[in-house]
């Protein structure tokens, strides 16, 4: 962390003060709270006073409202937006990781998968920080420049309803600072999953590592004031309730907390109530390395295979989809995903995004022709074989 001389007494004190004031179990208003992490942000206190502040306020256990001020900080201070005009809502789908079942990387498969039937869907992500490839990863192997203008990803979106805009381009210095130098978790480990780096984004869907993260995050997101919300925590059969994933599941049931007219609901949905079979979890874990979590997603997306890896992104999809009201039910959102994979229009609405967000205007769509020949390759040599 940088350490700037001749930091100011008064302010030295009154910061001091909130963490006295947090370890004694105090509460801050959202103002507060956004004043104090816009100086953990951009570094106006000495490196021990923020370790002590960030350590101090998780201790306590942080309100919405402190959770909001430090969103809103981050918002203001460490985060660069696109604000494209749009036609229609837009959602975002991620997942917070740290989950016990580790699985294809559905929100990345899920937002192309989406976007190609009809919704507008700007997808943040960043490399992987607990599993085997983050959404960065993935759609680098895809093609797309993680380095490209964020003009870029405002021009895919505003064309083809699909950007990715990776956590590498729009943080600026001060959550990357601070995430090199600690090893506990902060207030950021909640605020960050919802952040917005596309202004229109109003509706998020949000896969949680447990139940009561799932139900904390959407409370968060109605605070924030978003329109609408999914969080989302699913099980396996063979696996032990408390050892989830971060998606909707066709291995077991998925909780659901849904907000919408500022109304937050929960439910269980079970593979079947949305038209699907159950999977062993098996037909869905993750790939040994990024390559081929790269490739799988992809033999989906371009319709050369369907059963668990296929029924599982149209699910997952089908959140957006039924979120964003493009379609009038969970099973029909379902049925329009798996509609759209048939149709071939998930891979047209990849290589648009490709096309779009690359420095080189060529060595994005090589890199992903060079993996759909692979995928040729394959199912030729399957069908001799």
């Amino acid at each position: 962390m940088n350490n700037p001389k001749n930091y100011d007494e008064l302010e030295l004190r009154r910061f001091g003060r909130a963490i006295t004031e947090l370890a004694q179990g105090q509460h801050l208003s959202r103002e507060e709270t956004k004043e104090l992490y816009r100086q953990i942000l951009l570094a106006e206190q000495p490196d021990l006073q923020q370790g002590a502040f960030l350590a101090a306020h998780m201790a306590k256990s942080p309100t919405l409202d402190e959770i909001a001020g430090a969103w809103e900080a981050q918002m203001d201070y460490d985060v660069e937006t696109i604000d494209p005009p749009l036609p229609g809502p837009c959602a975002d789908i991620v997942g917070t990781g740290s989950d016990y079942l580790k699985t294809l990387n559905a929100s990345s498969g899920a937002a192309i998968l989406a976007a190609a039937a009809g919704a507008y869907v700007a997808k943040k992500g960043a490399r992987a920080a607990t599993g085997v490839s983050g959404a960065s990863d993935i759609f680098e192997t895809f093609g797309v420049d993680l380095k490209a203008p964020l003009s870029q990803a405002a021009q895919a979106l505003t064309a083809h309803r699909l950007c990715y805009i990776p956590g590498e381009r729009f943080l600026r210095s001060g959550w990357g600072r601070l995430i090199a130098v600690m090893r506990f978790r902060t207030i950021f480990n909640l605020a960050c999953p919802l952040l917005l780096p596309c202004r229109p984004t109003r509706y998020l869907v949000i896969g949680a590592y447990s139940a009561d993260l799932a139900r904390q995050l959407v409370n968060i997101c109605r605070e924030i004031g978003l329109a609408g919300a999914l969080g989302l925590y699913g099980q396996s059969d063979q696996h032990e309730p408390d050892q989830g994933m971060d998606e909707v599941s066709v291995c077991g049931p998925t909780l659901v907390v849904e907000l919408r007219h500022d109304q937050i609901t929960e439910y269980v949905l079970e593979p079947e109530d949305l038209g699907l079979r159950r999977y062993p979890y098996e037909k869905i874990a993750a790939q040994g390395d990024t390559y081929q979590n790269a490739l799988a997603l992809l033999k989906v997306l371009s319709a050369e295979t369907n059963g668990a890896a296929a029924d599982f992104l149209a699910a997952n999809a089908a959140a957006v989809l039924y979120l964003l009201n493009l379609a009038p039910s969970w099973p029909a959102a379902v049925e329009q995903a798996r509609q759209t994979l048939a149709a071939g229009k998930a891979l047209d609405t990849l290589r648009s995004l490709v096309a779009v967000q690359q420095g080189n205007s060529r060595h994005g769509e090589e890199k992903l022709n060079k993996l759909l020949h692979q995928i040729n390759s394959s199912t030729t040599l399957i069908a001799w074989n």
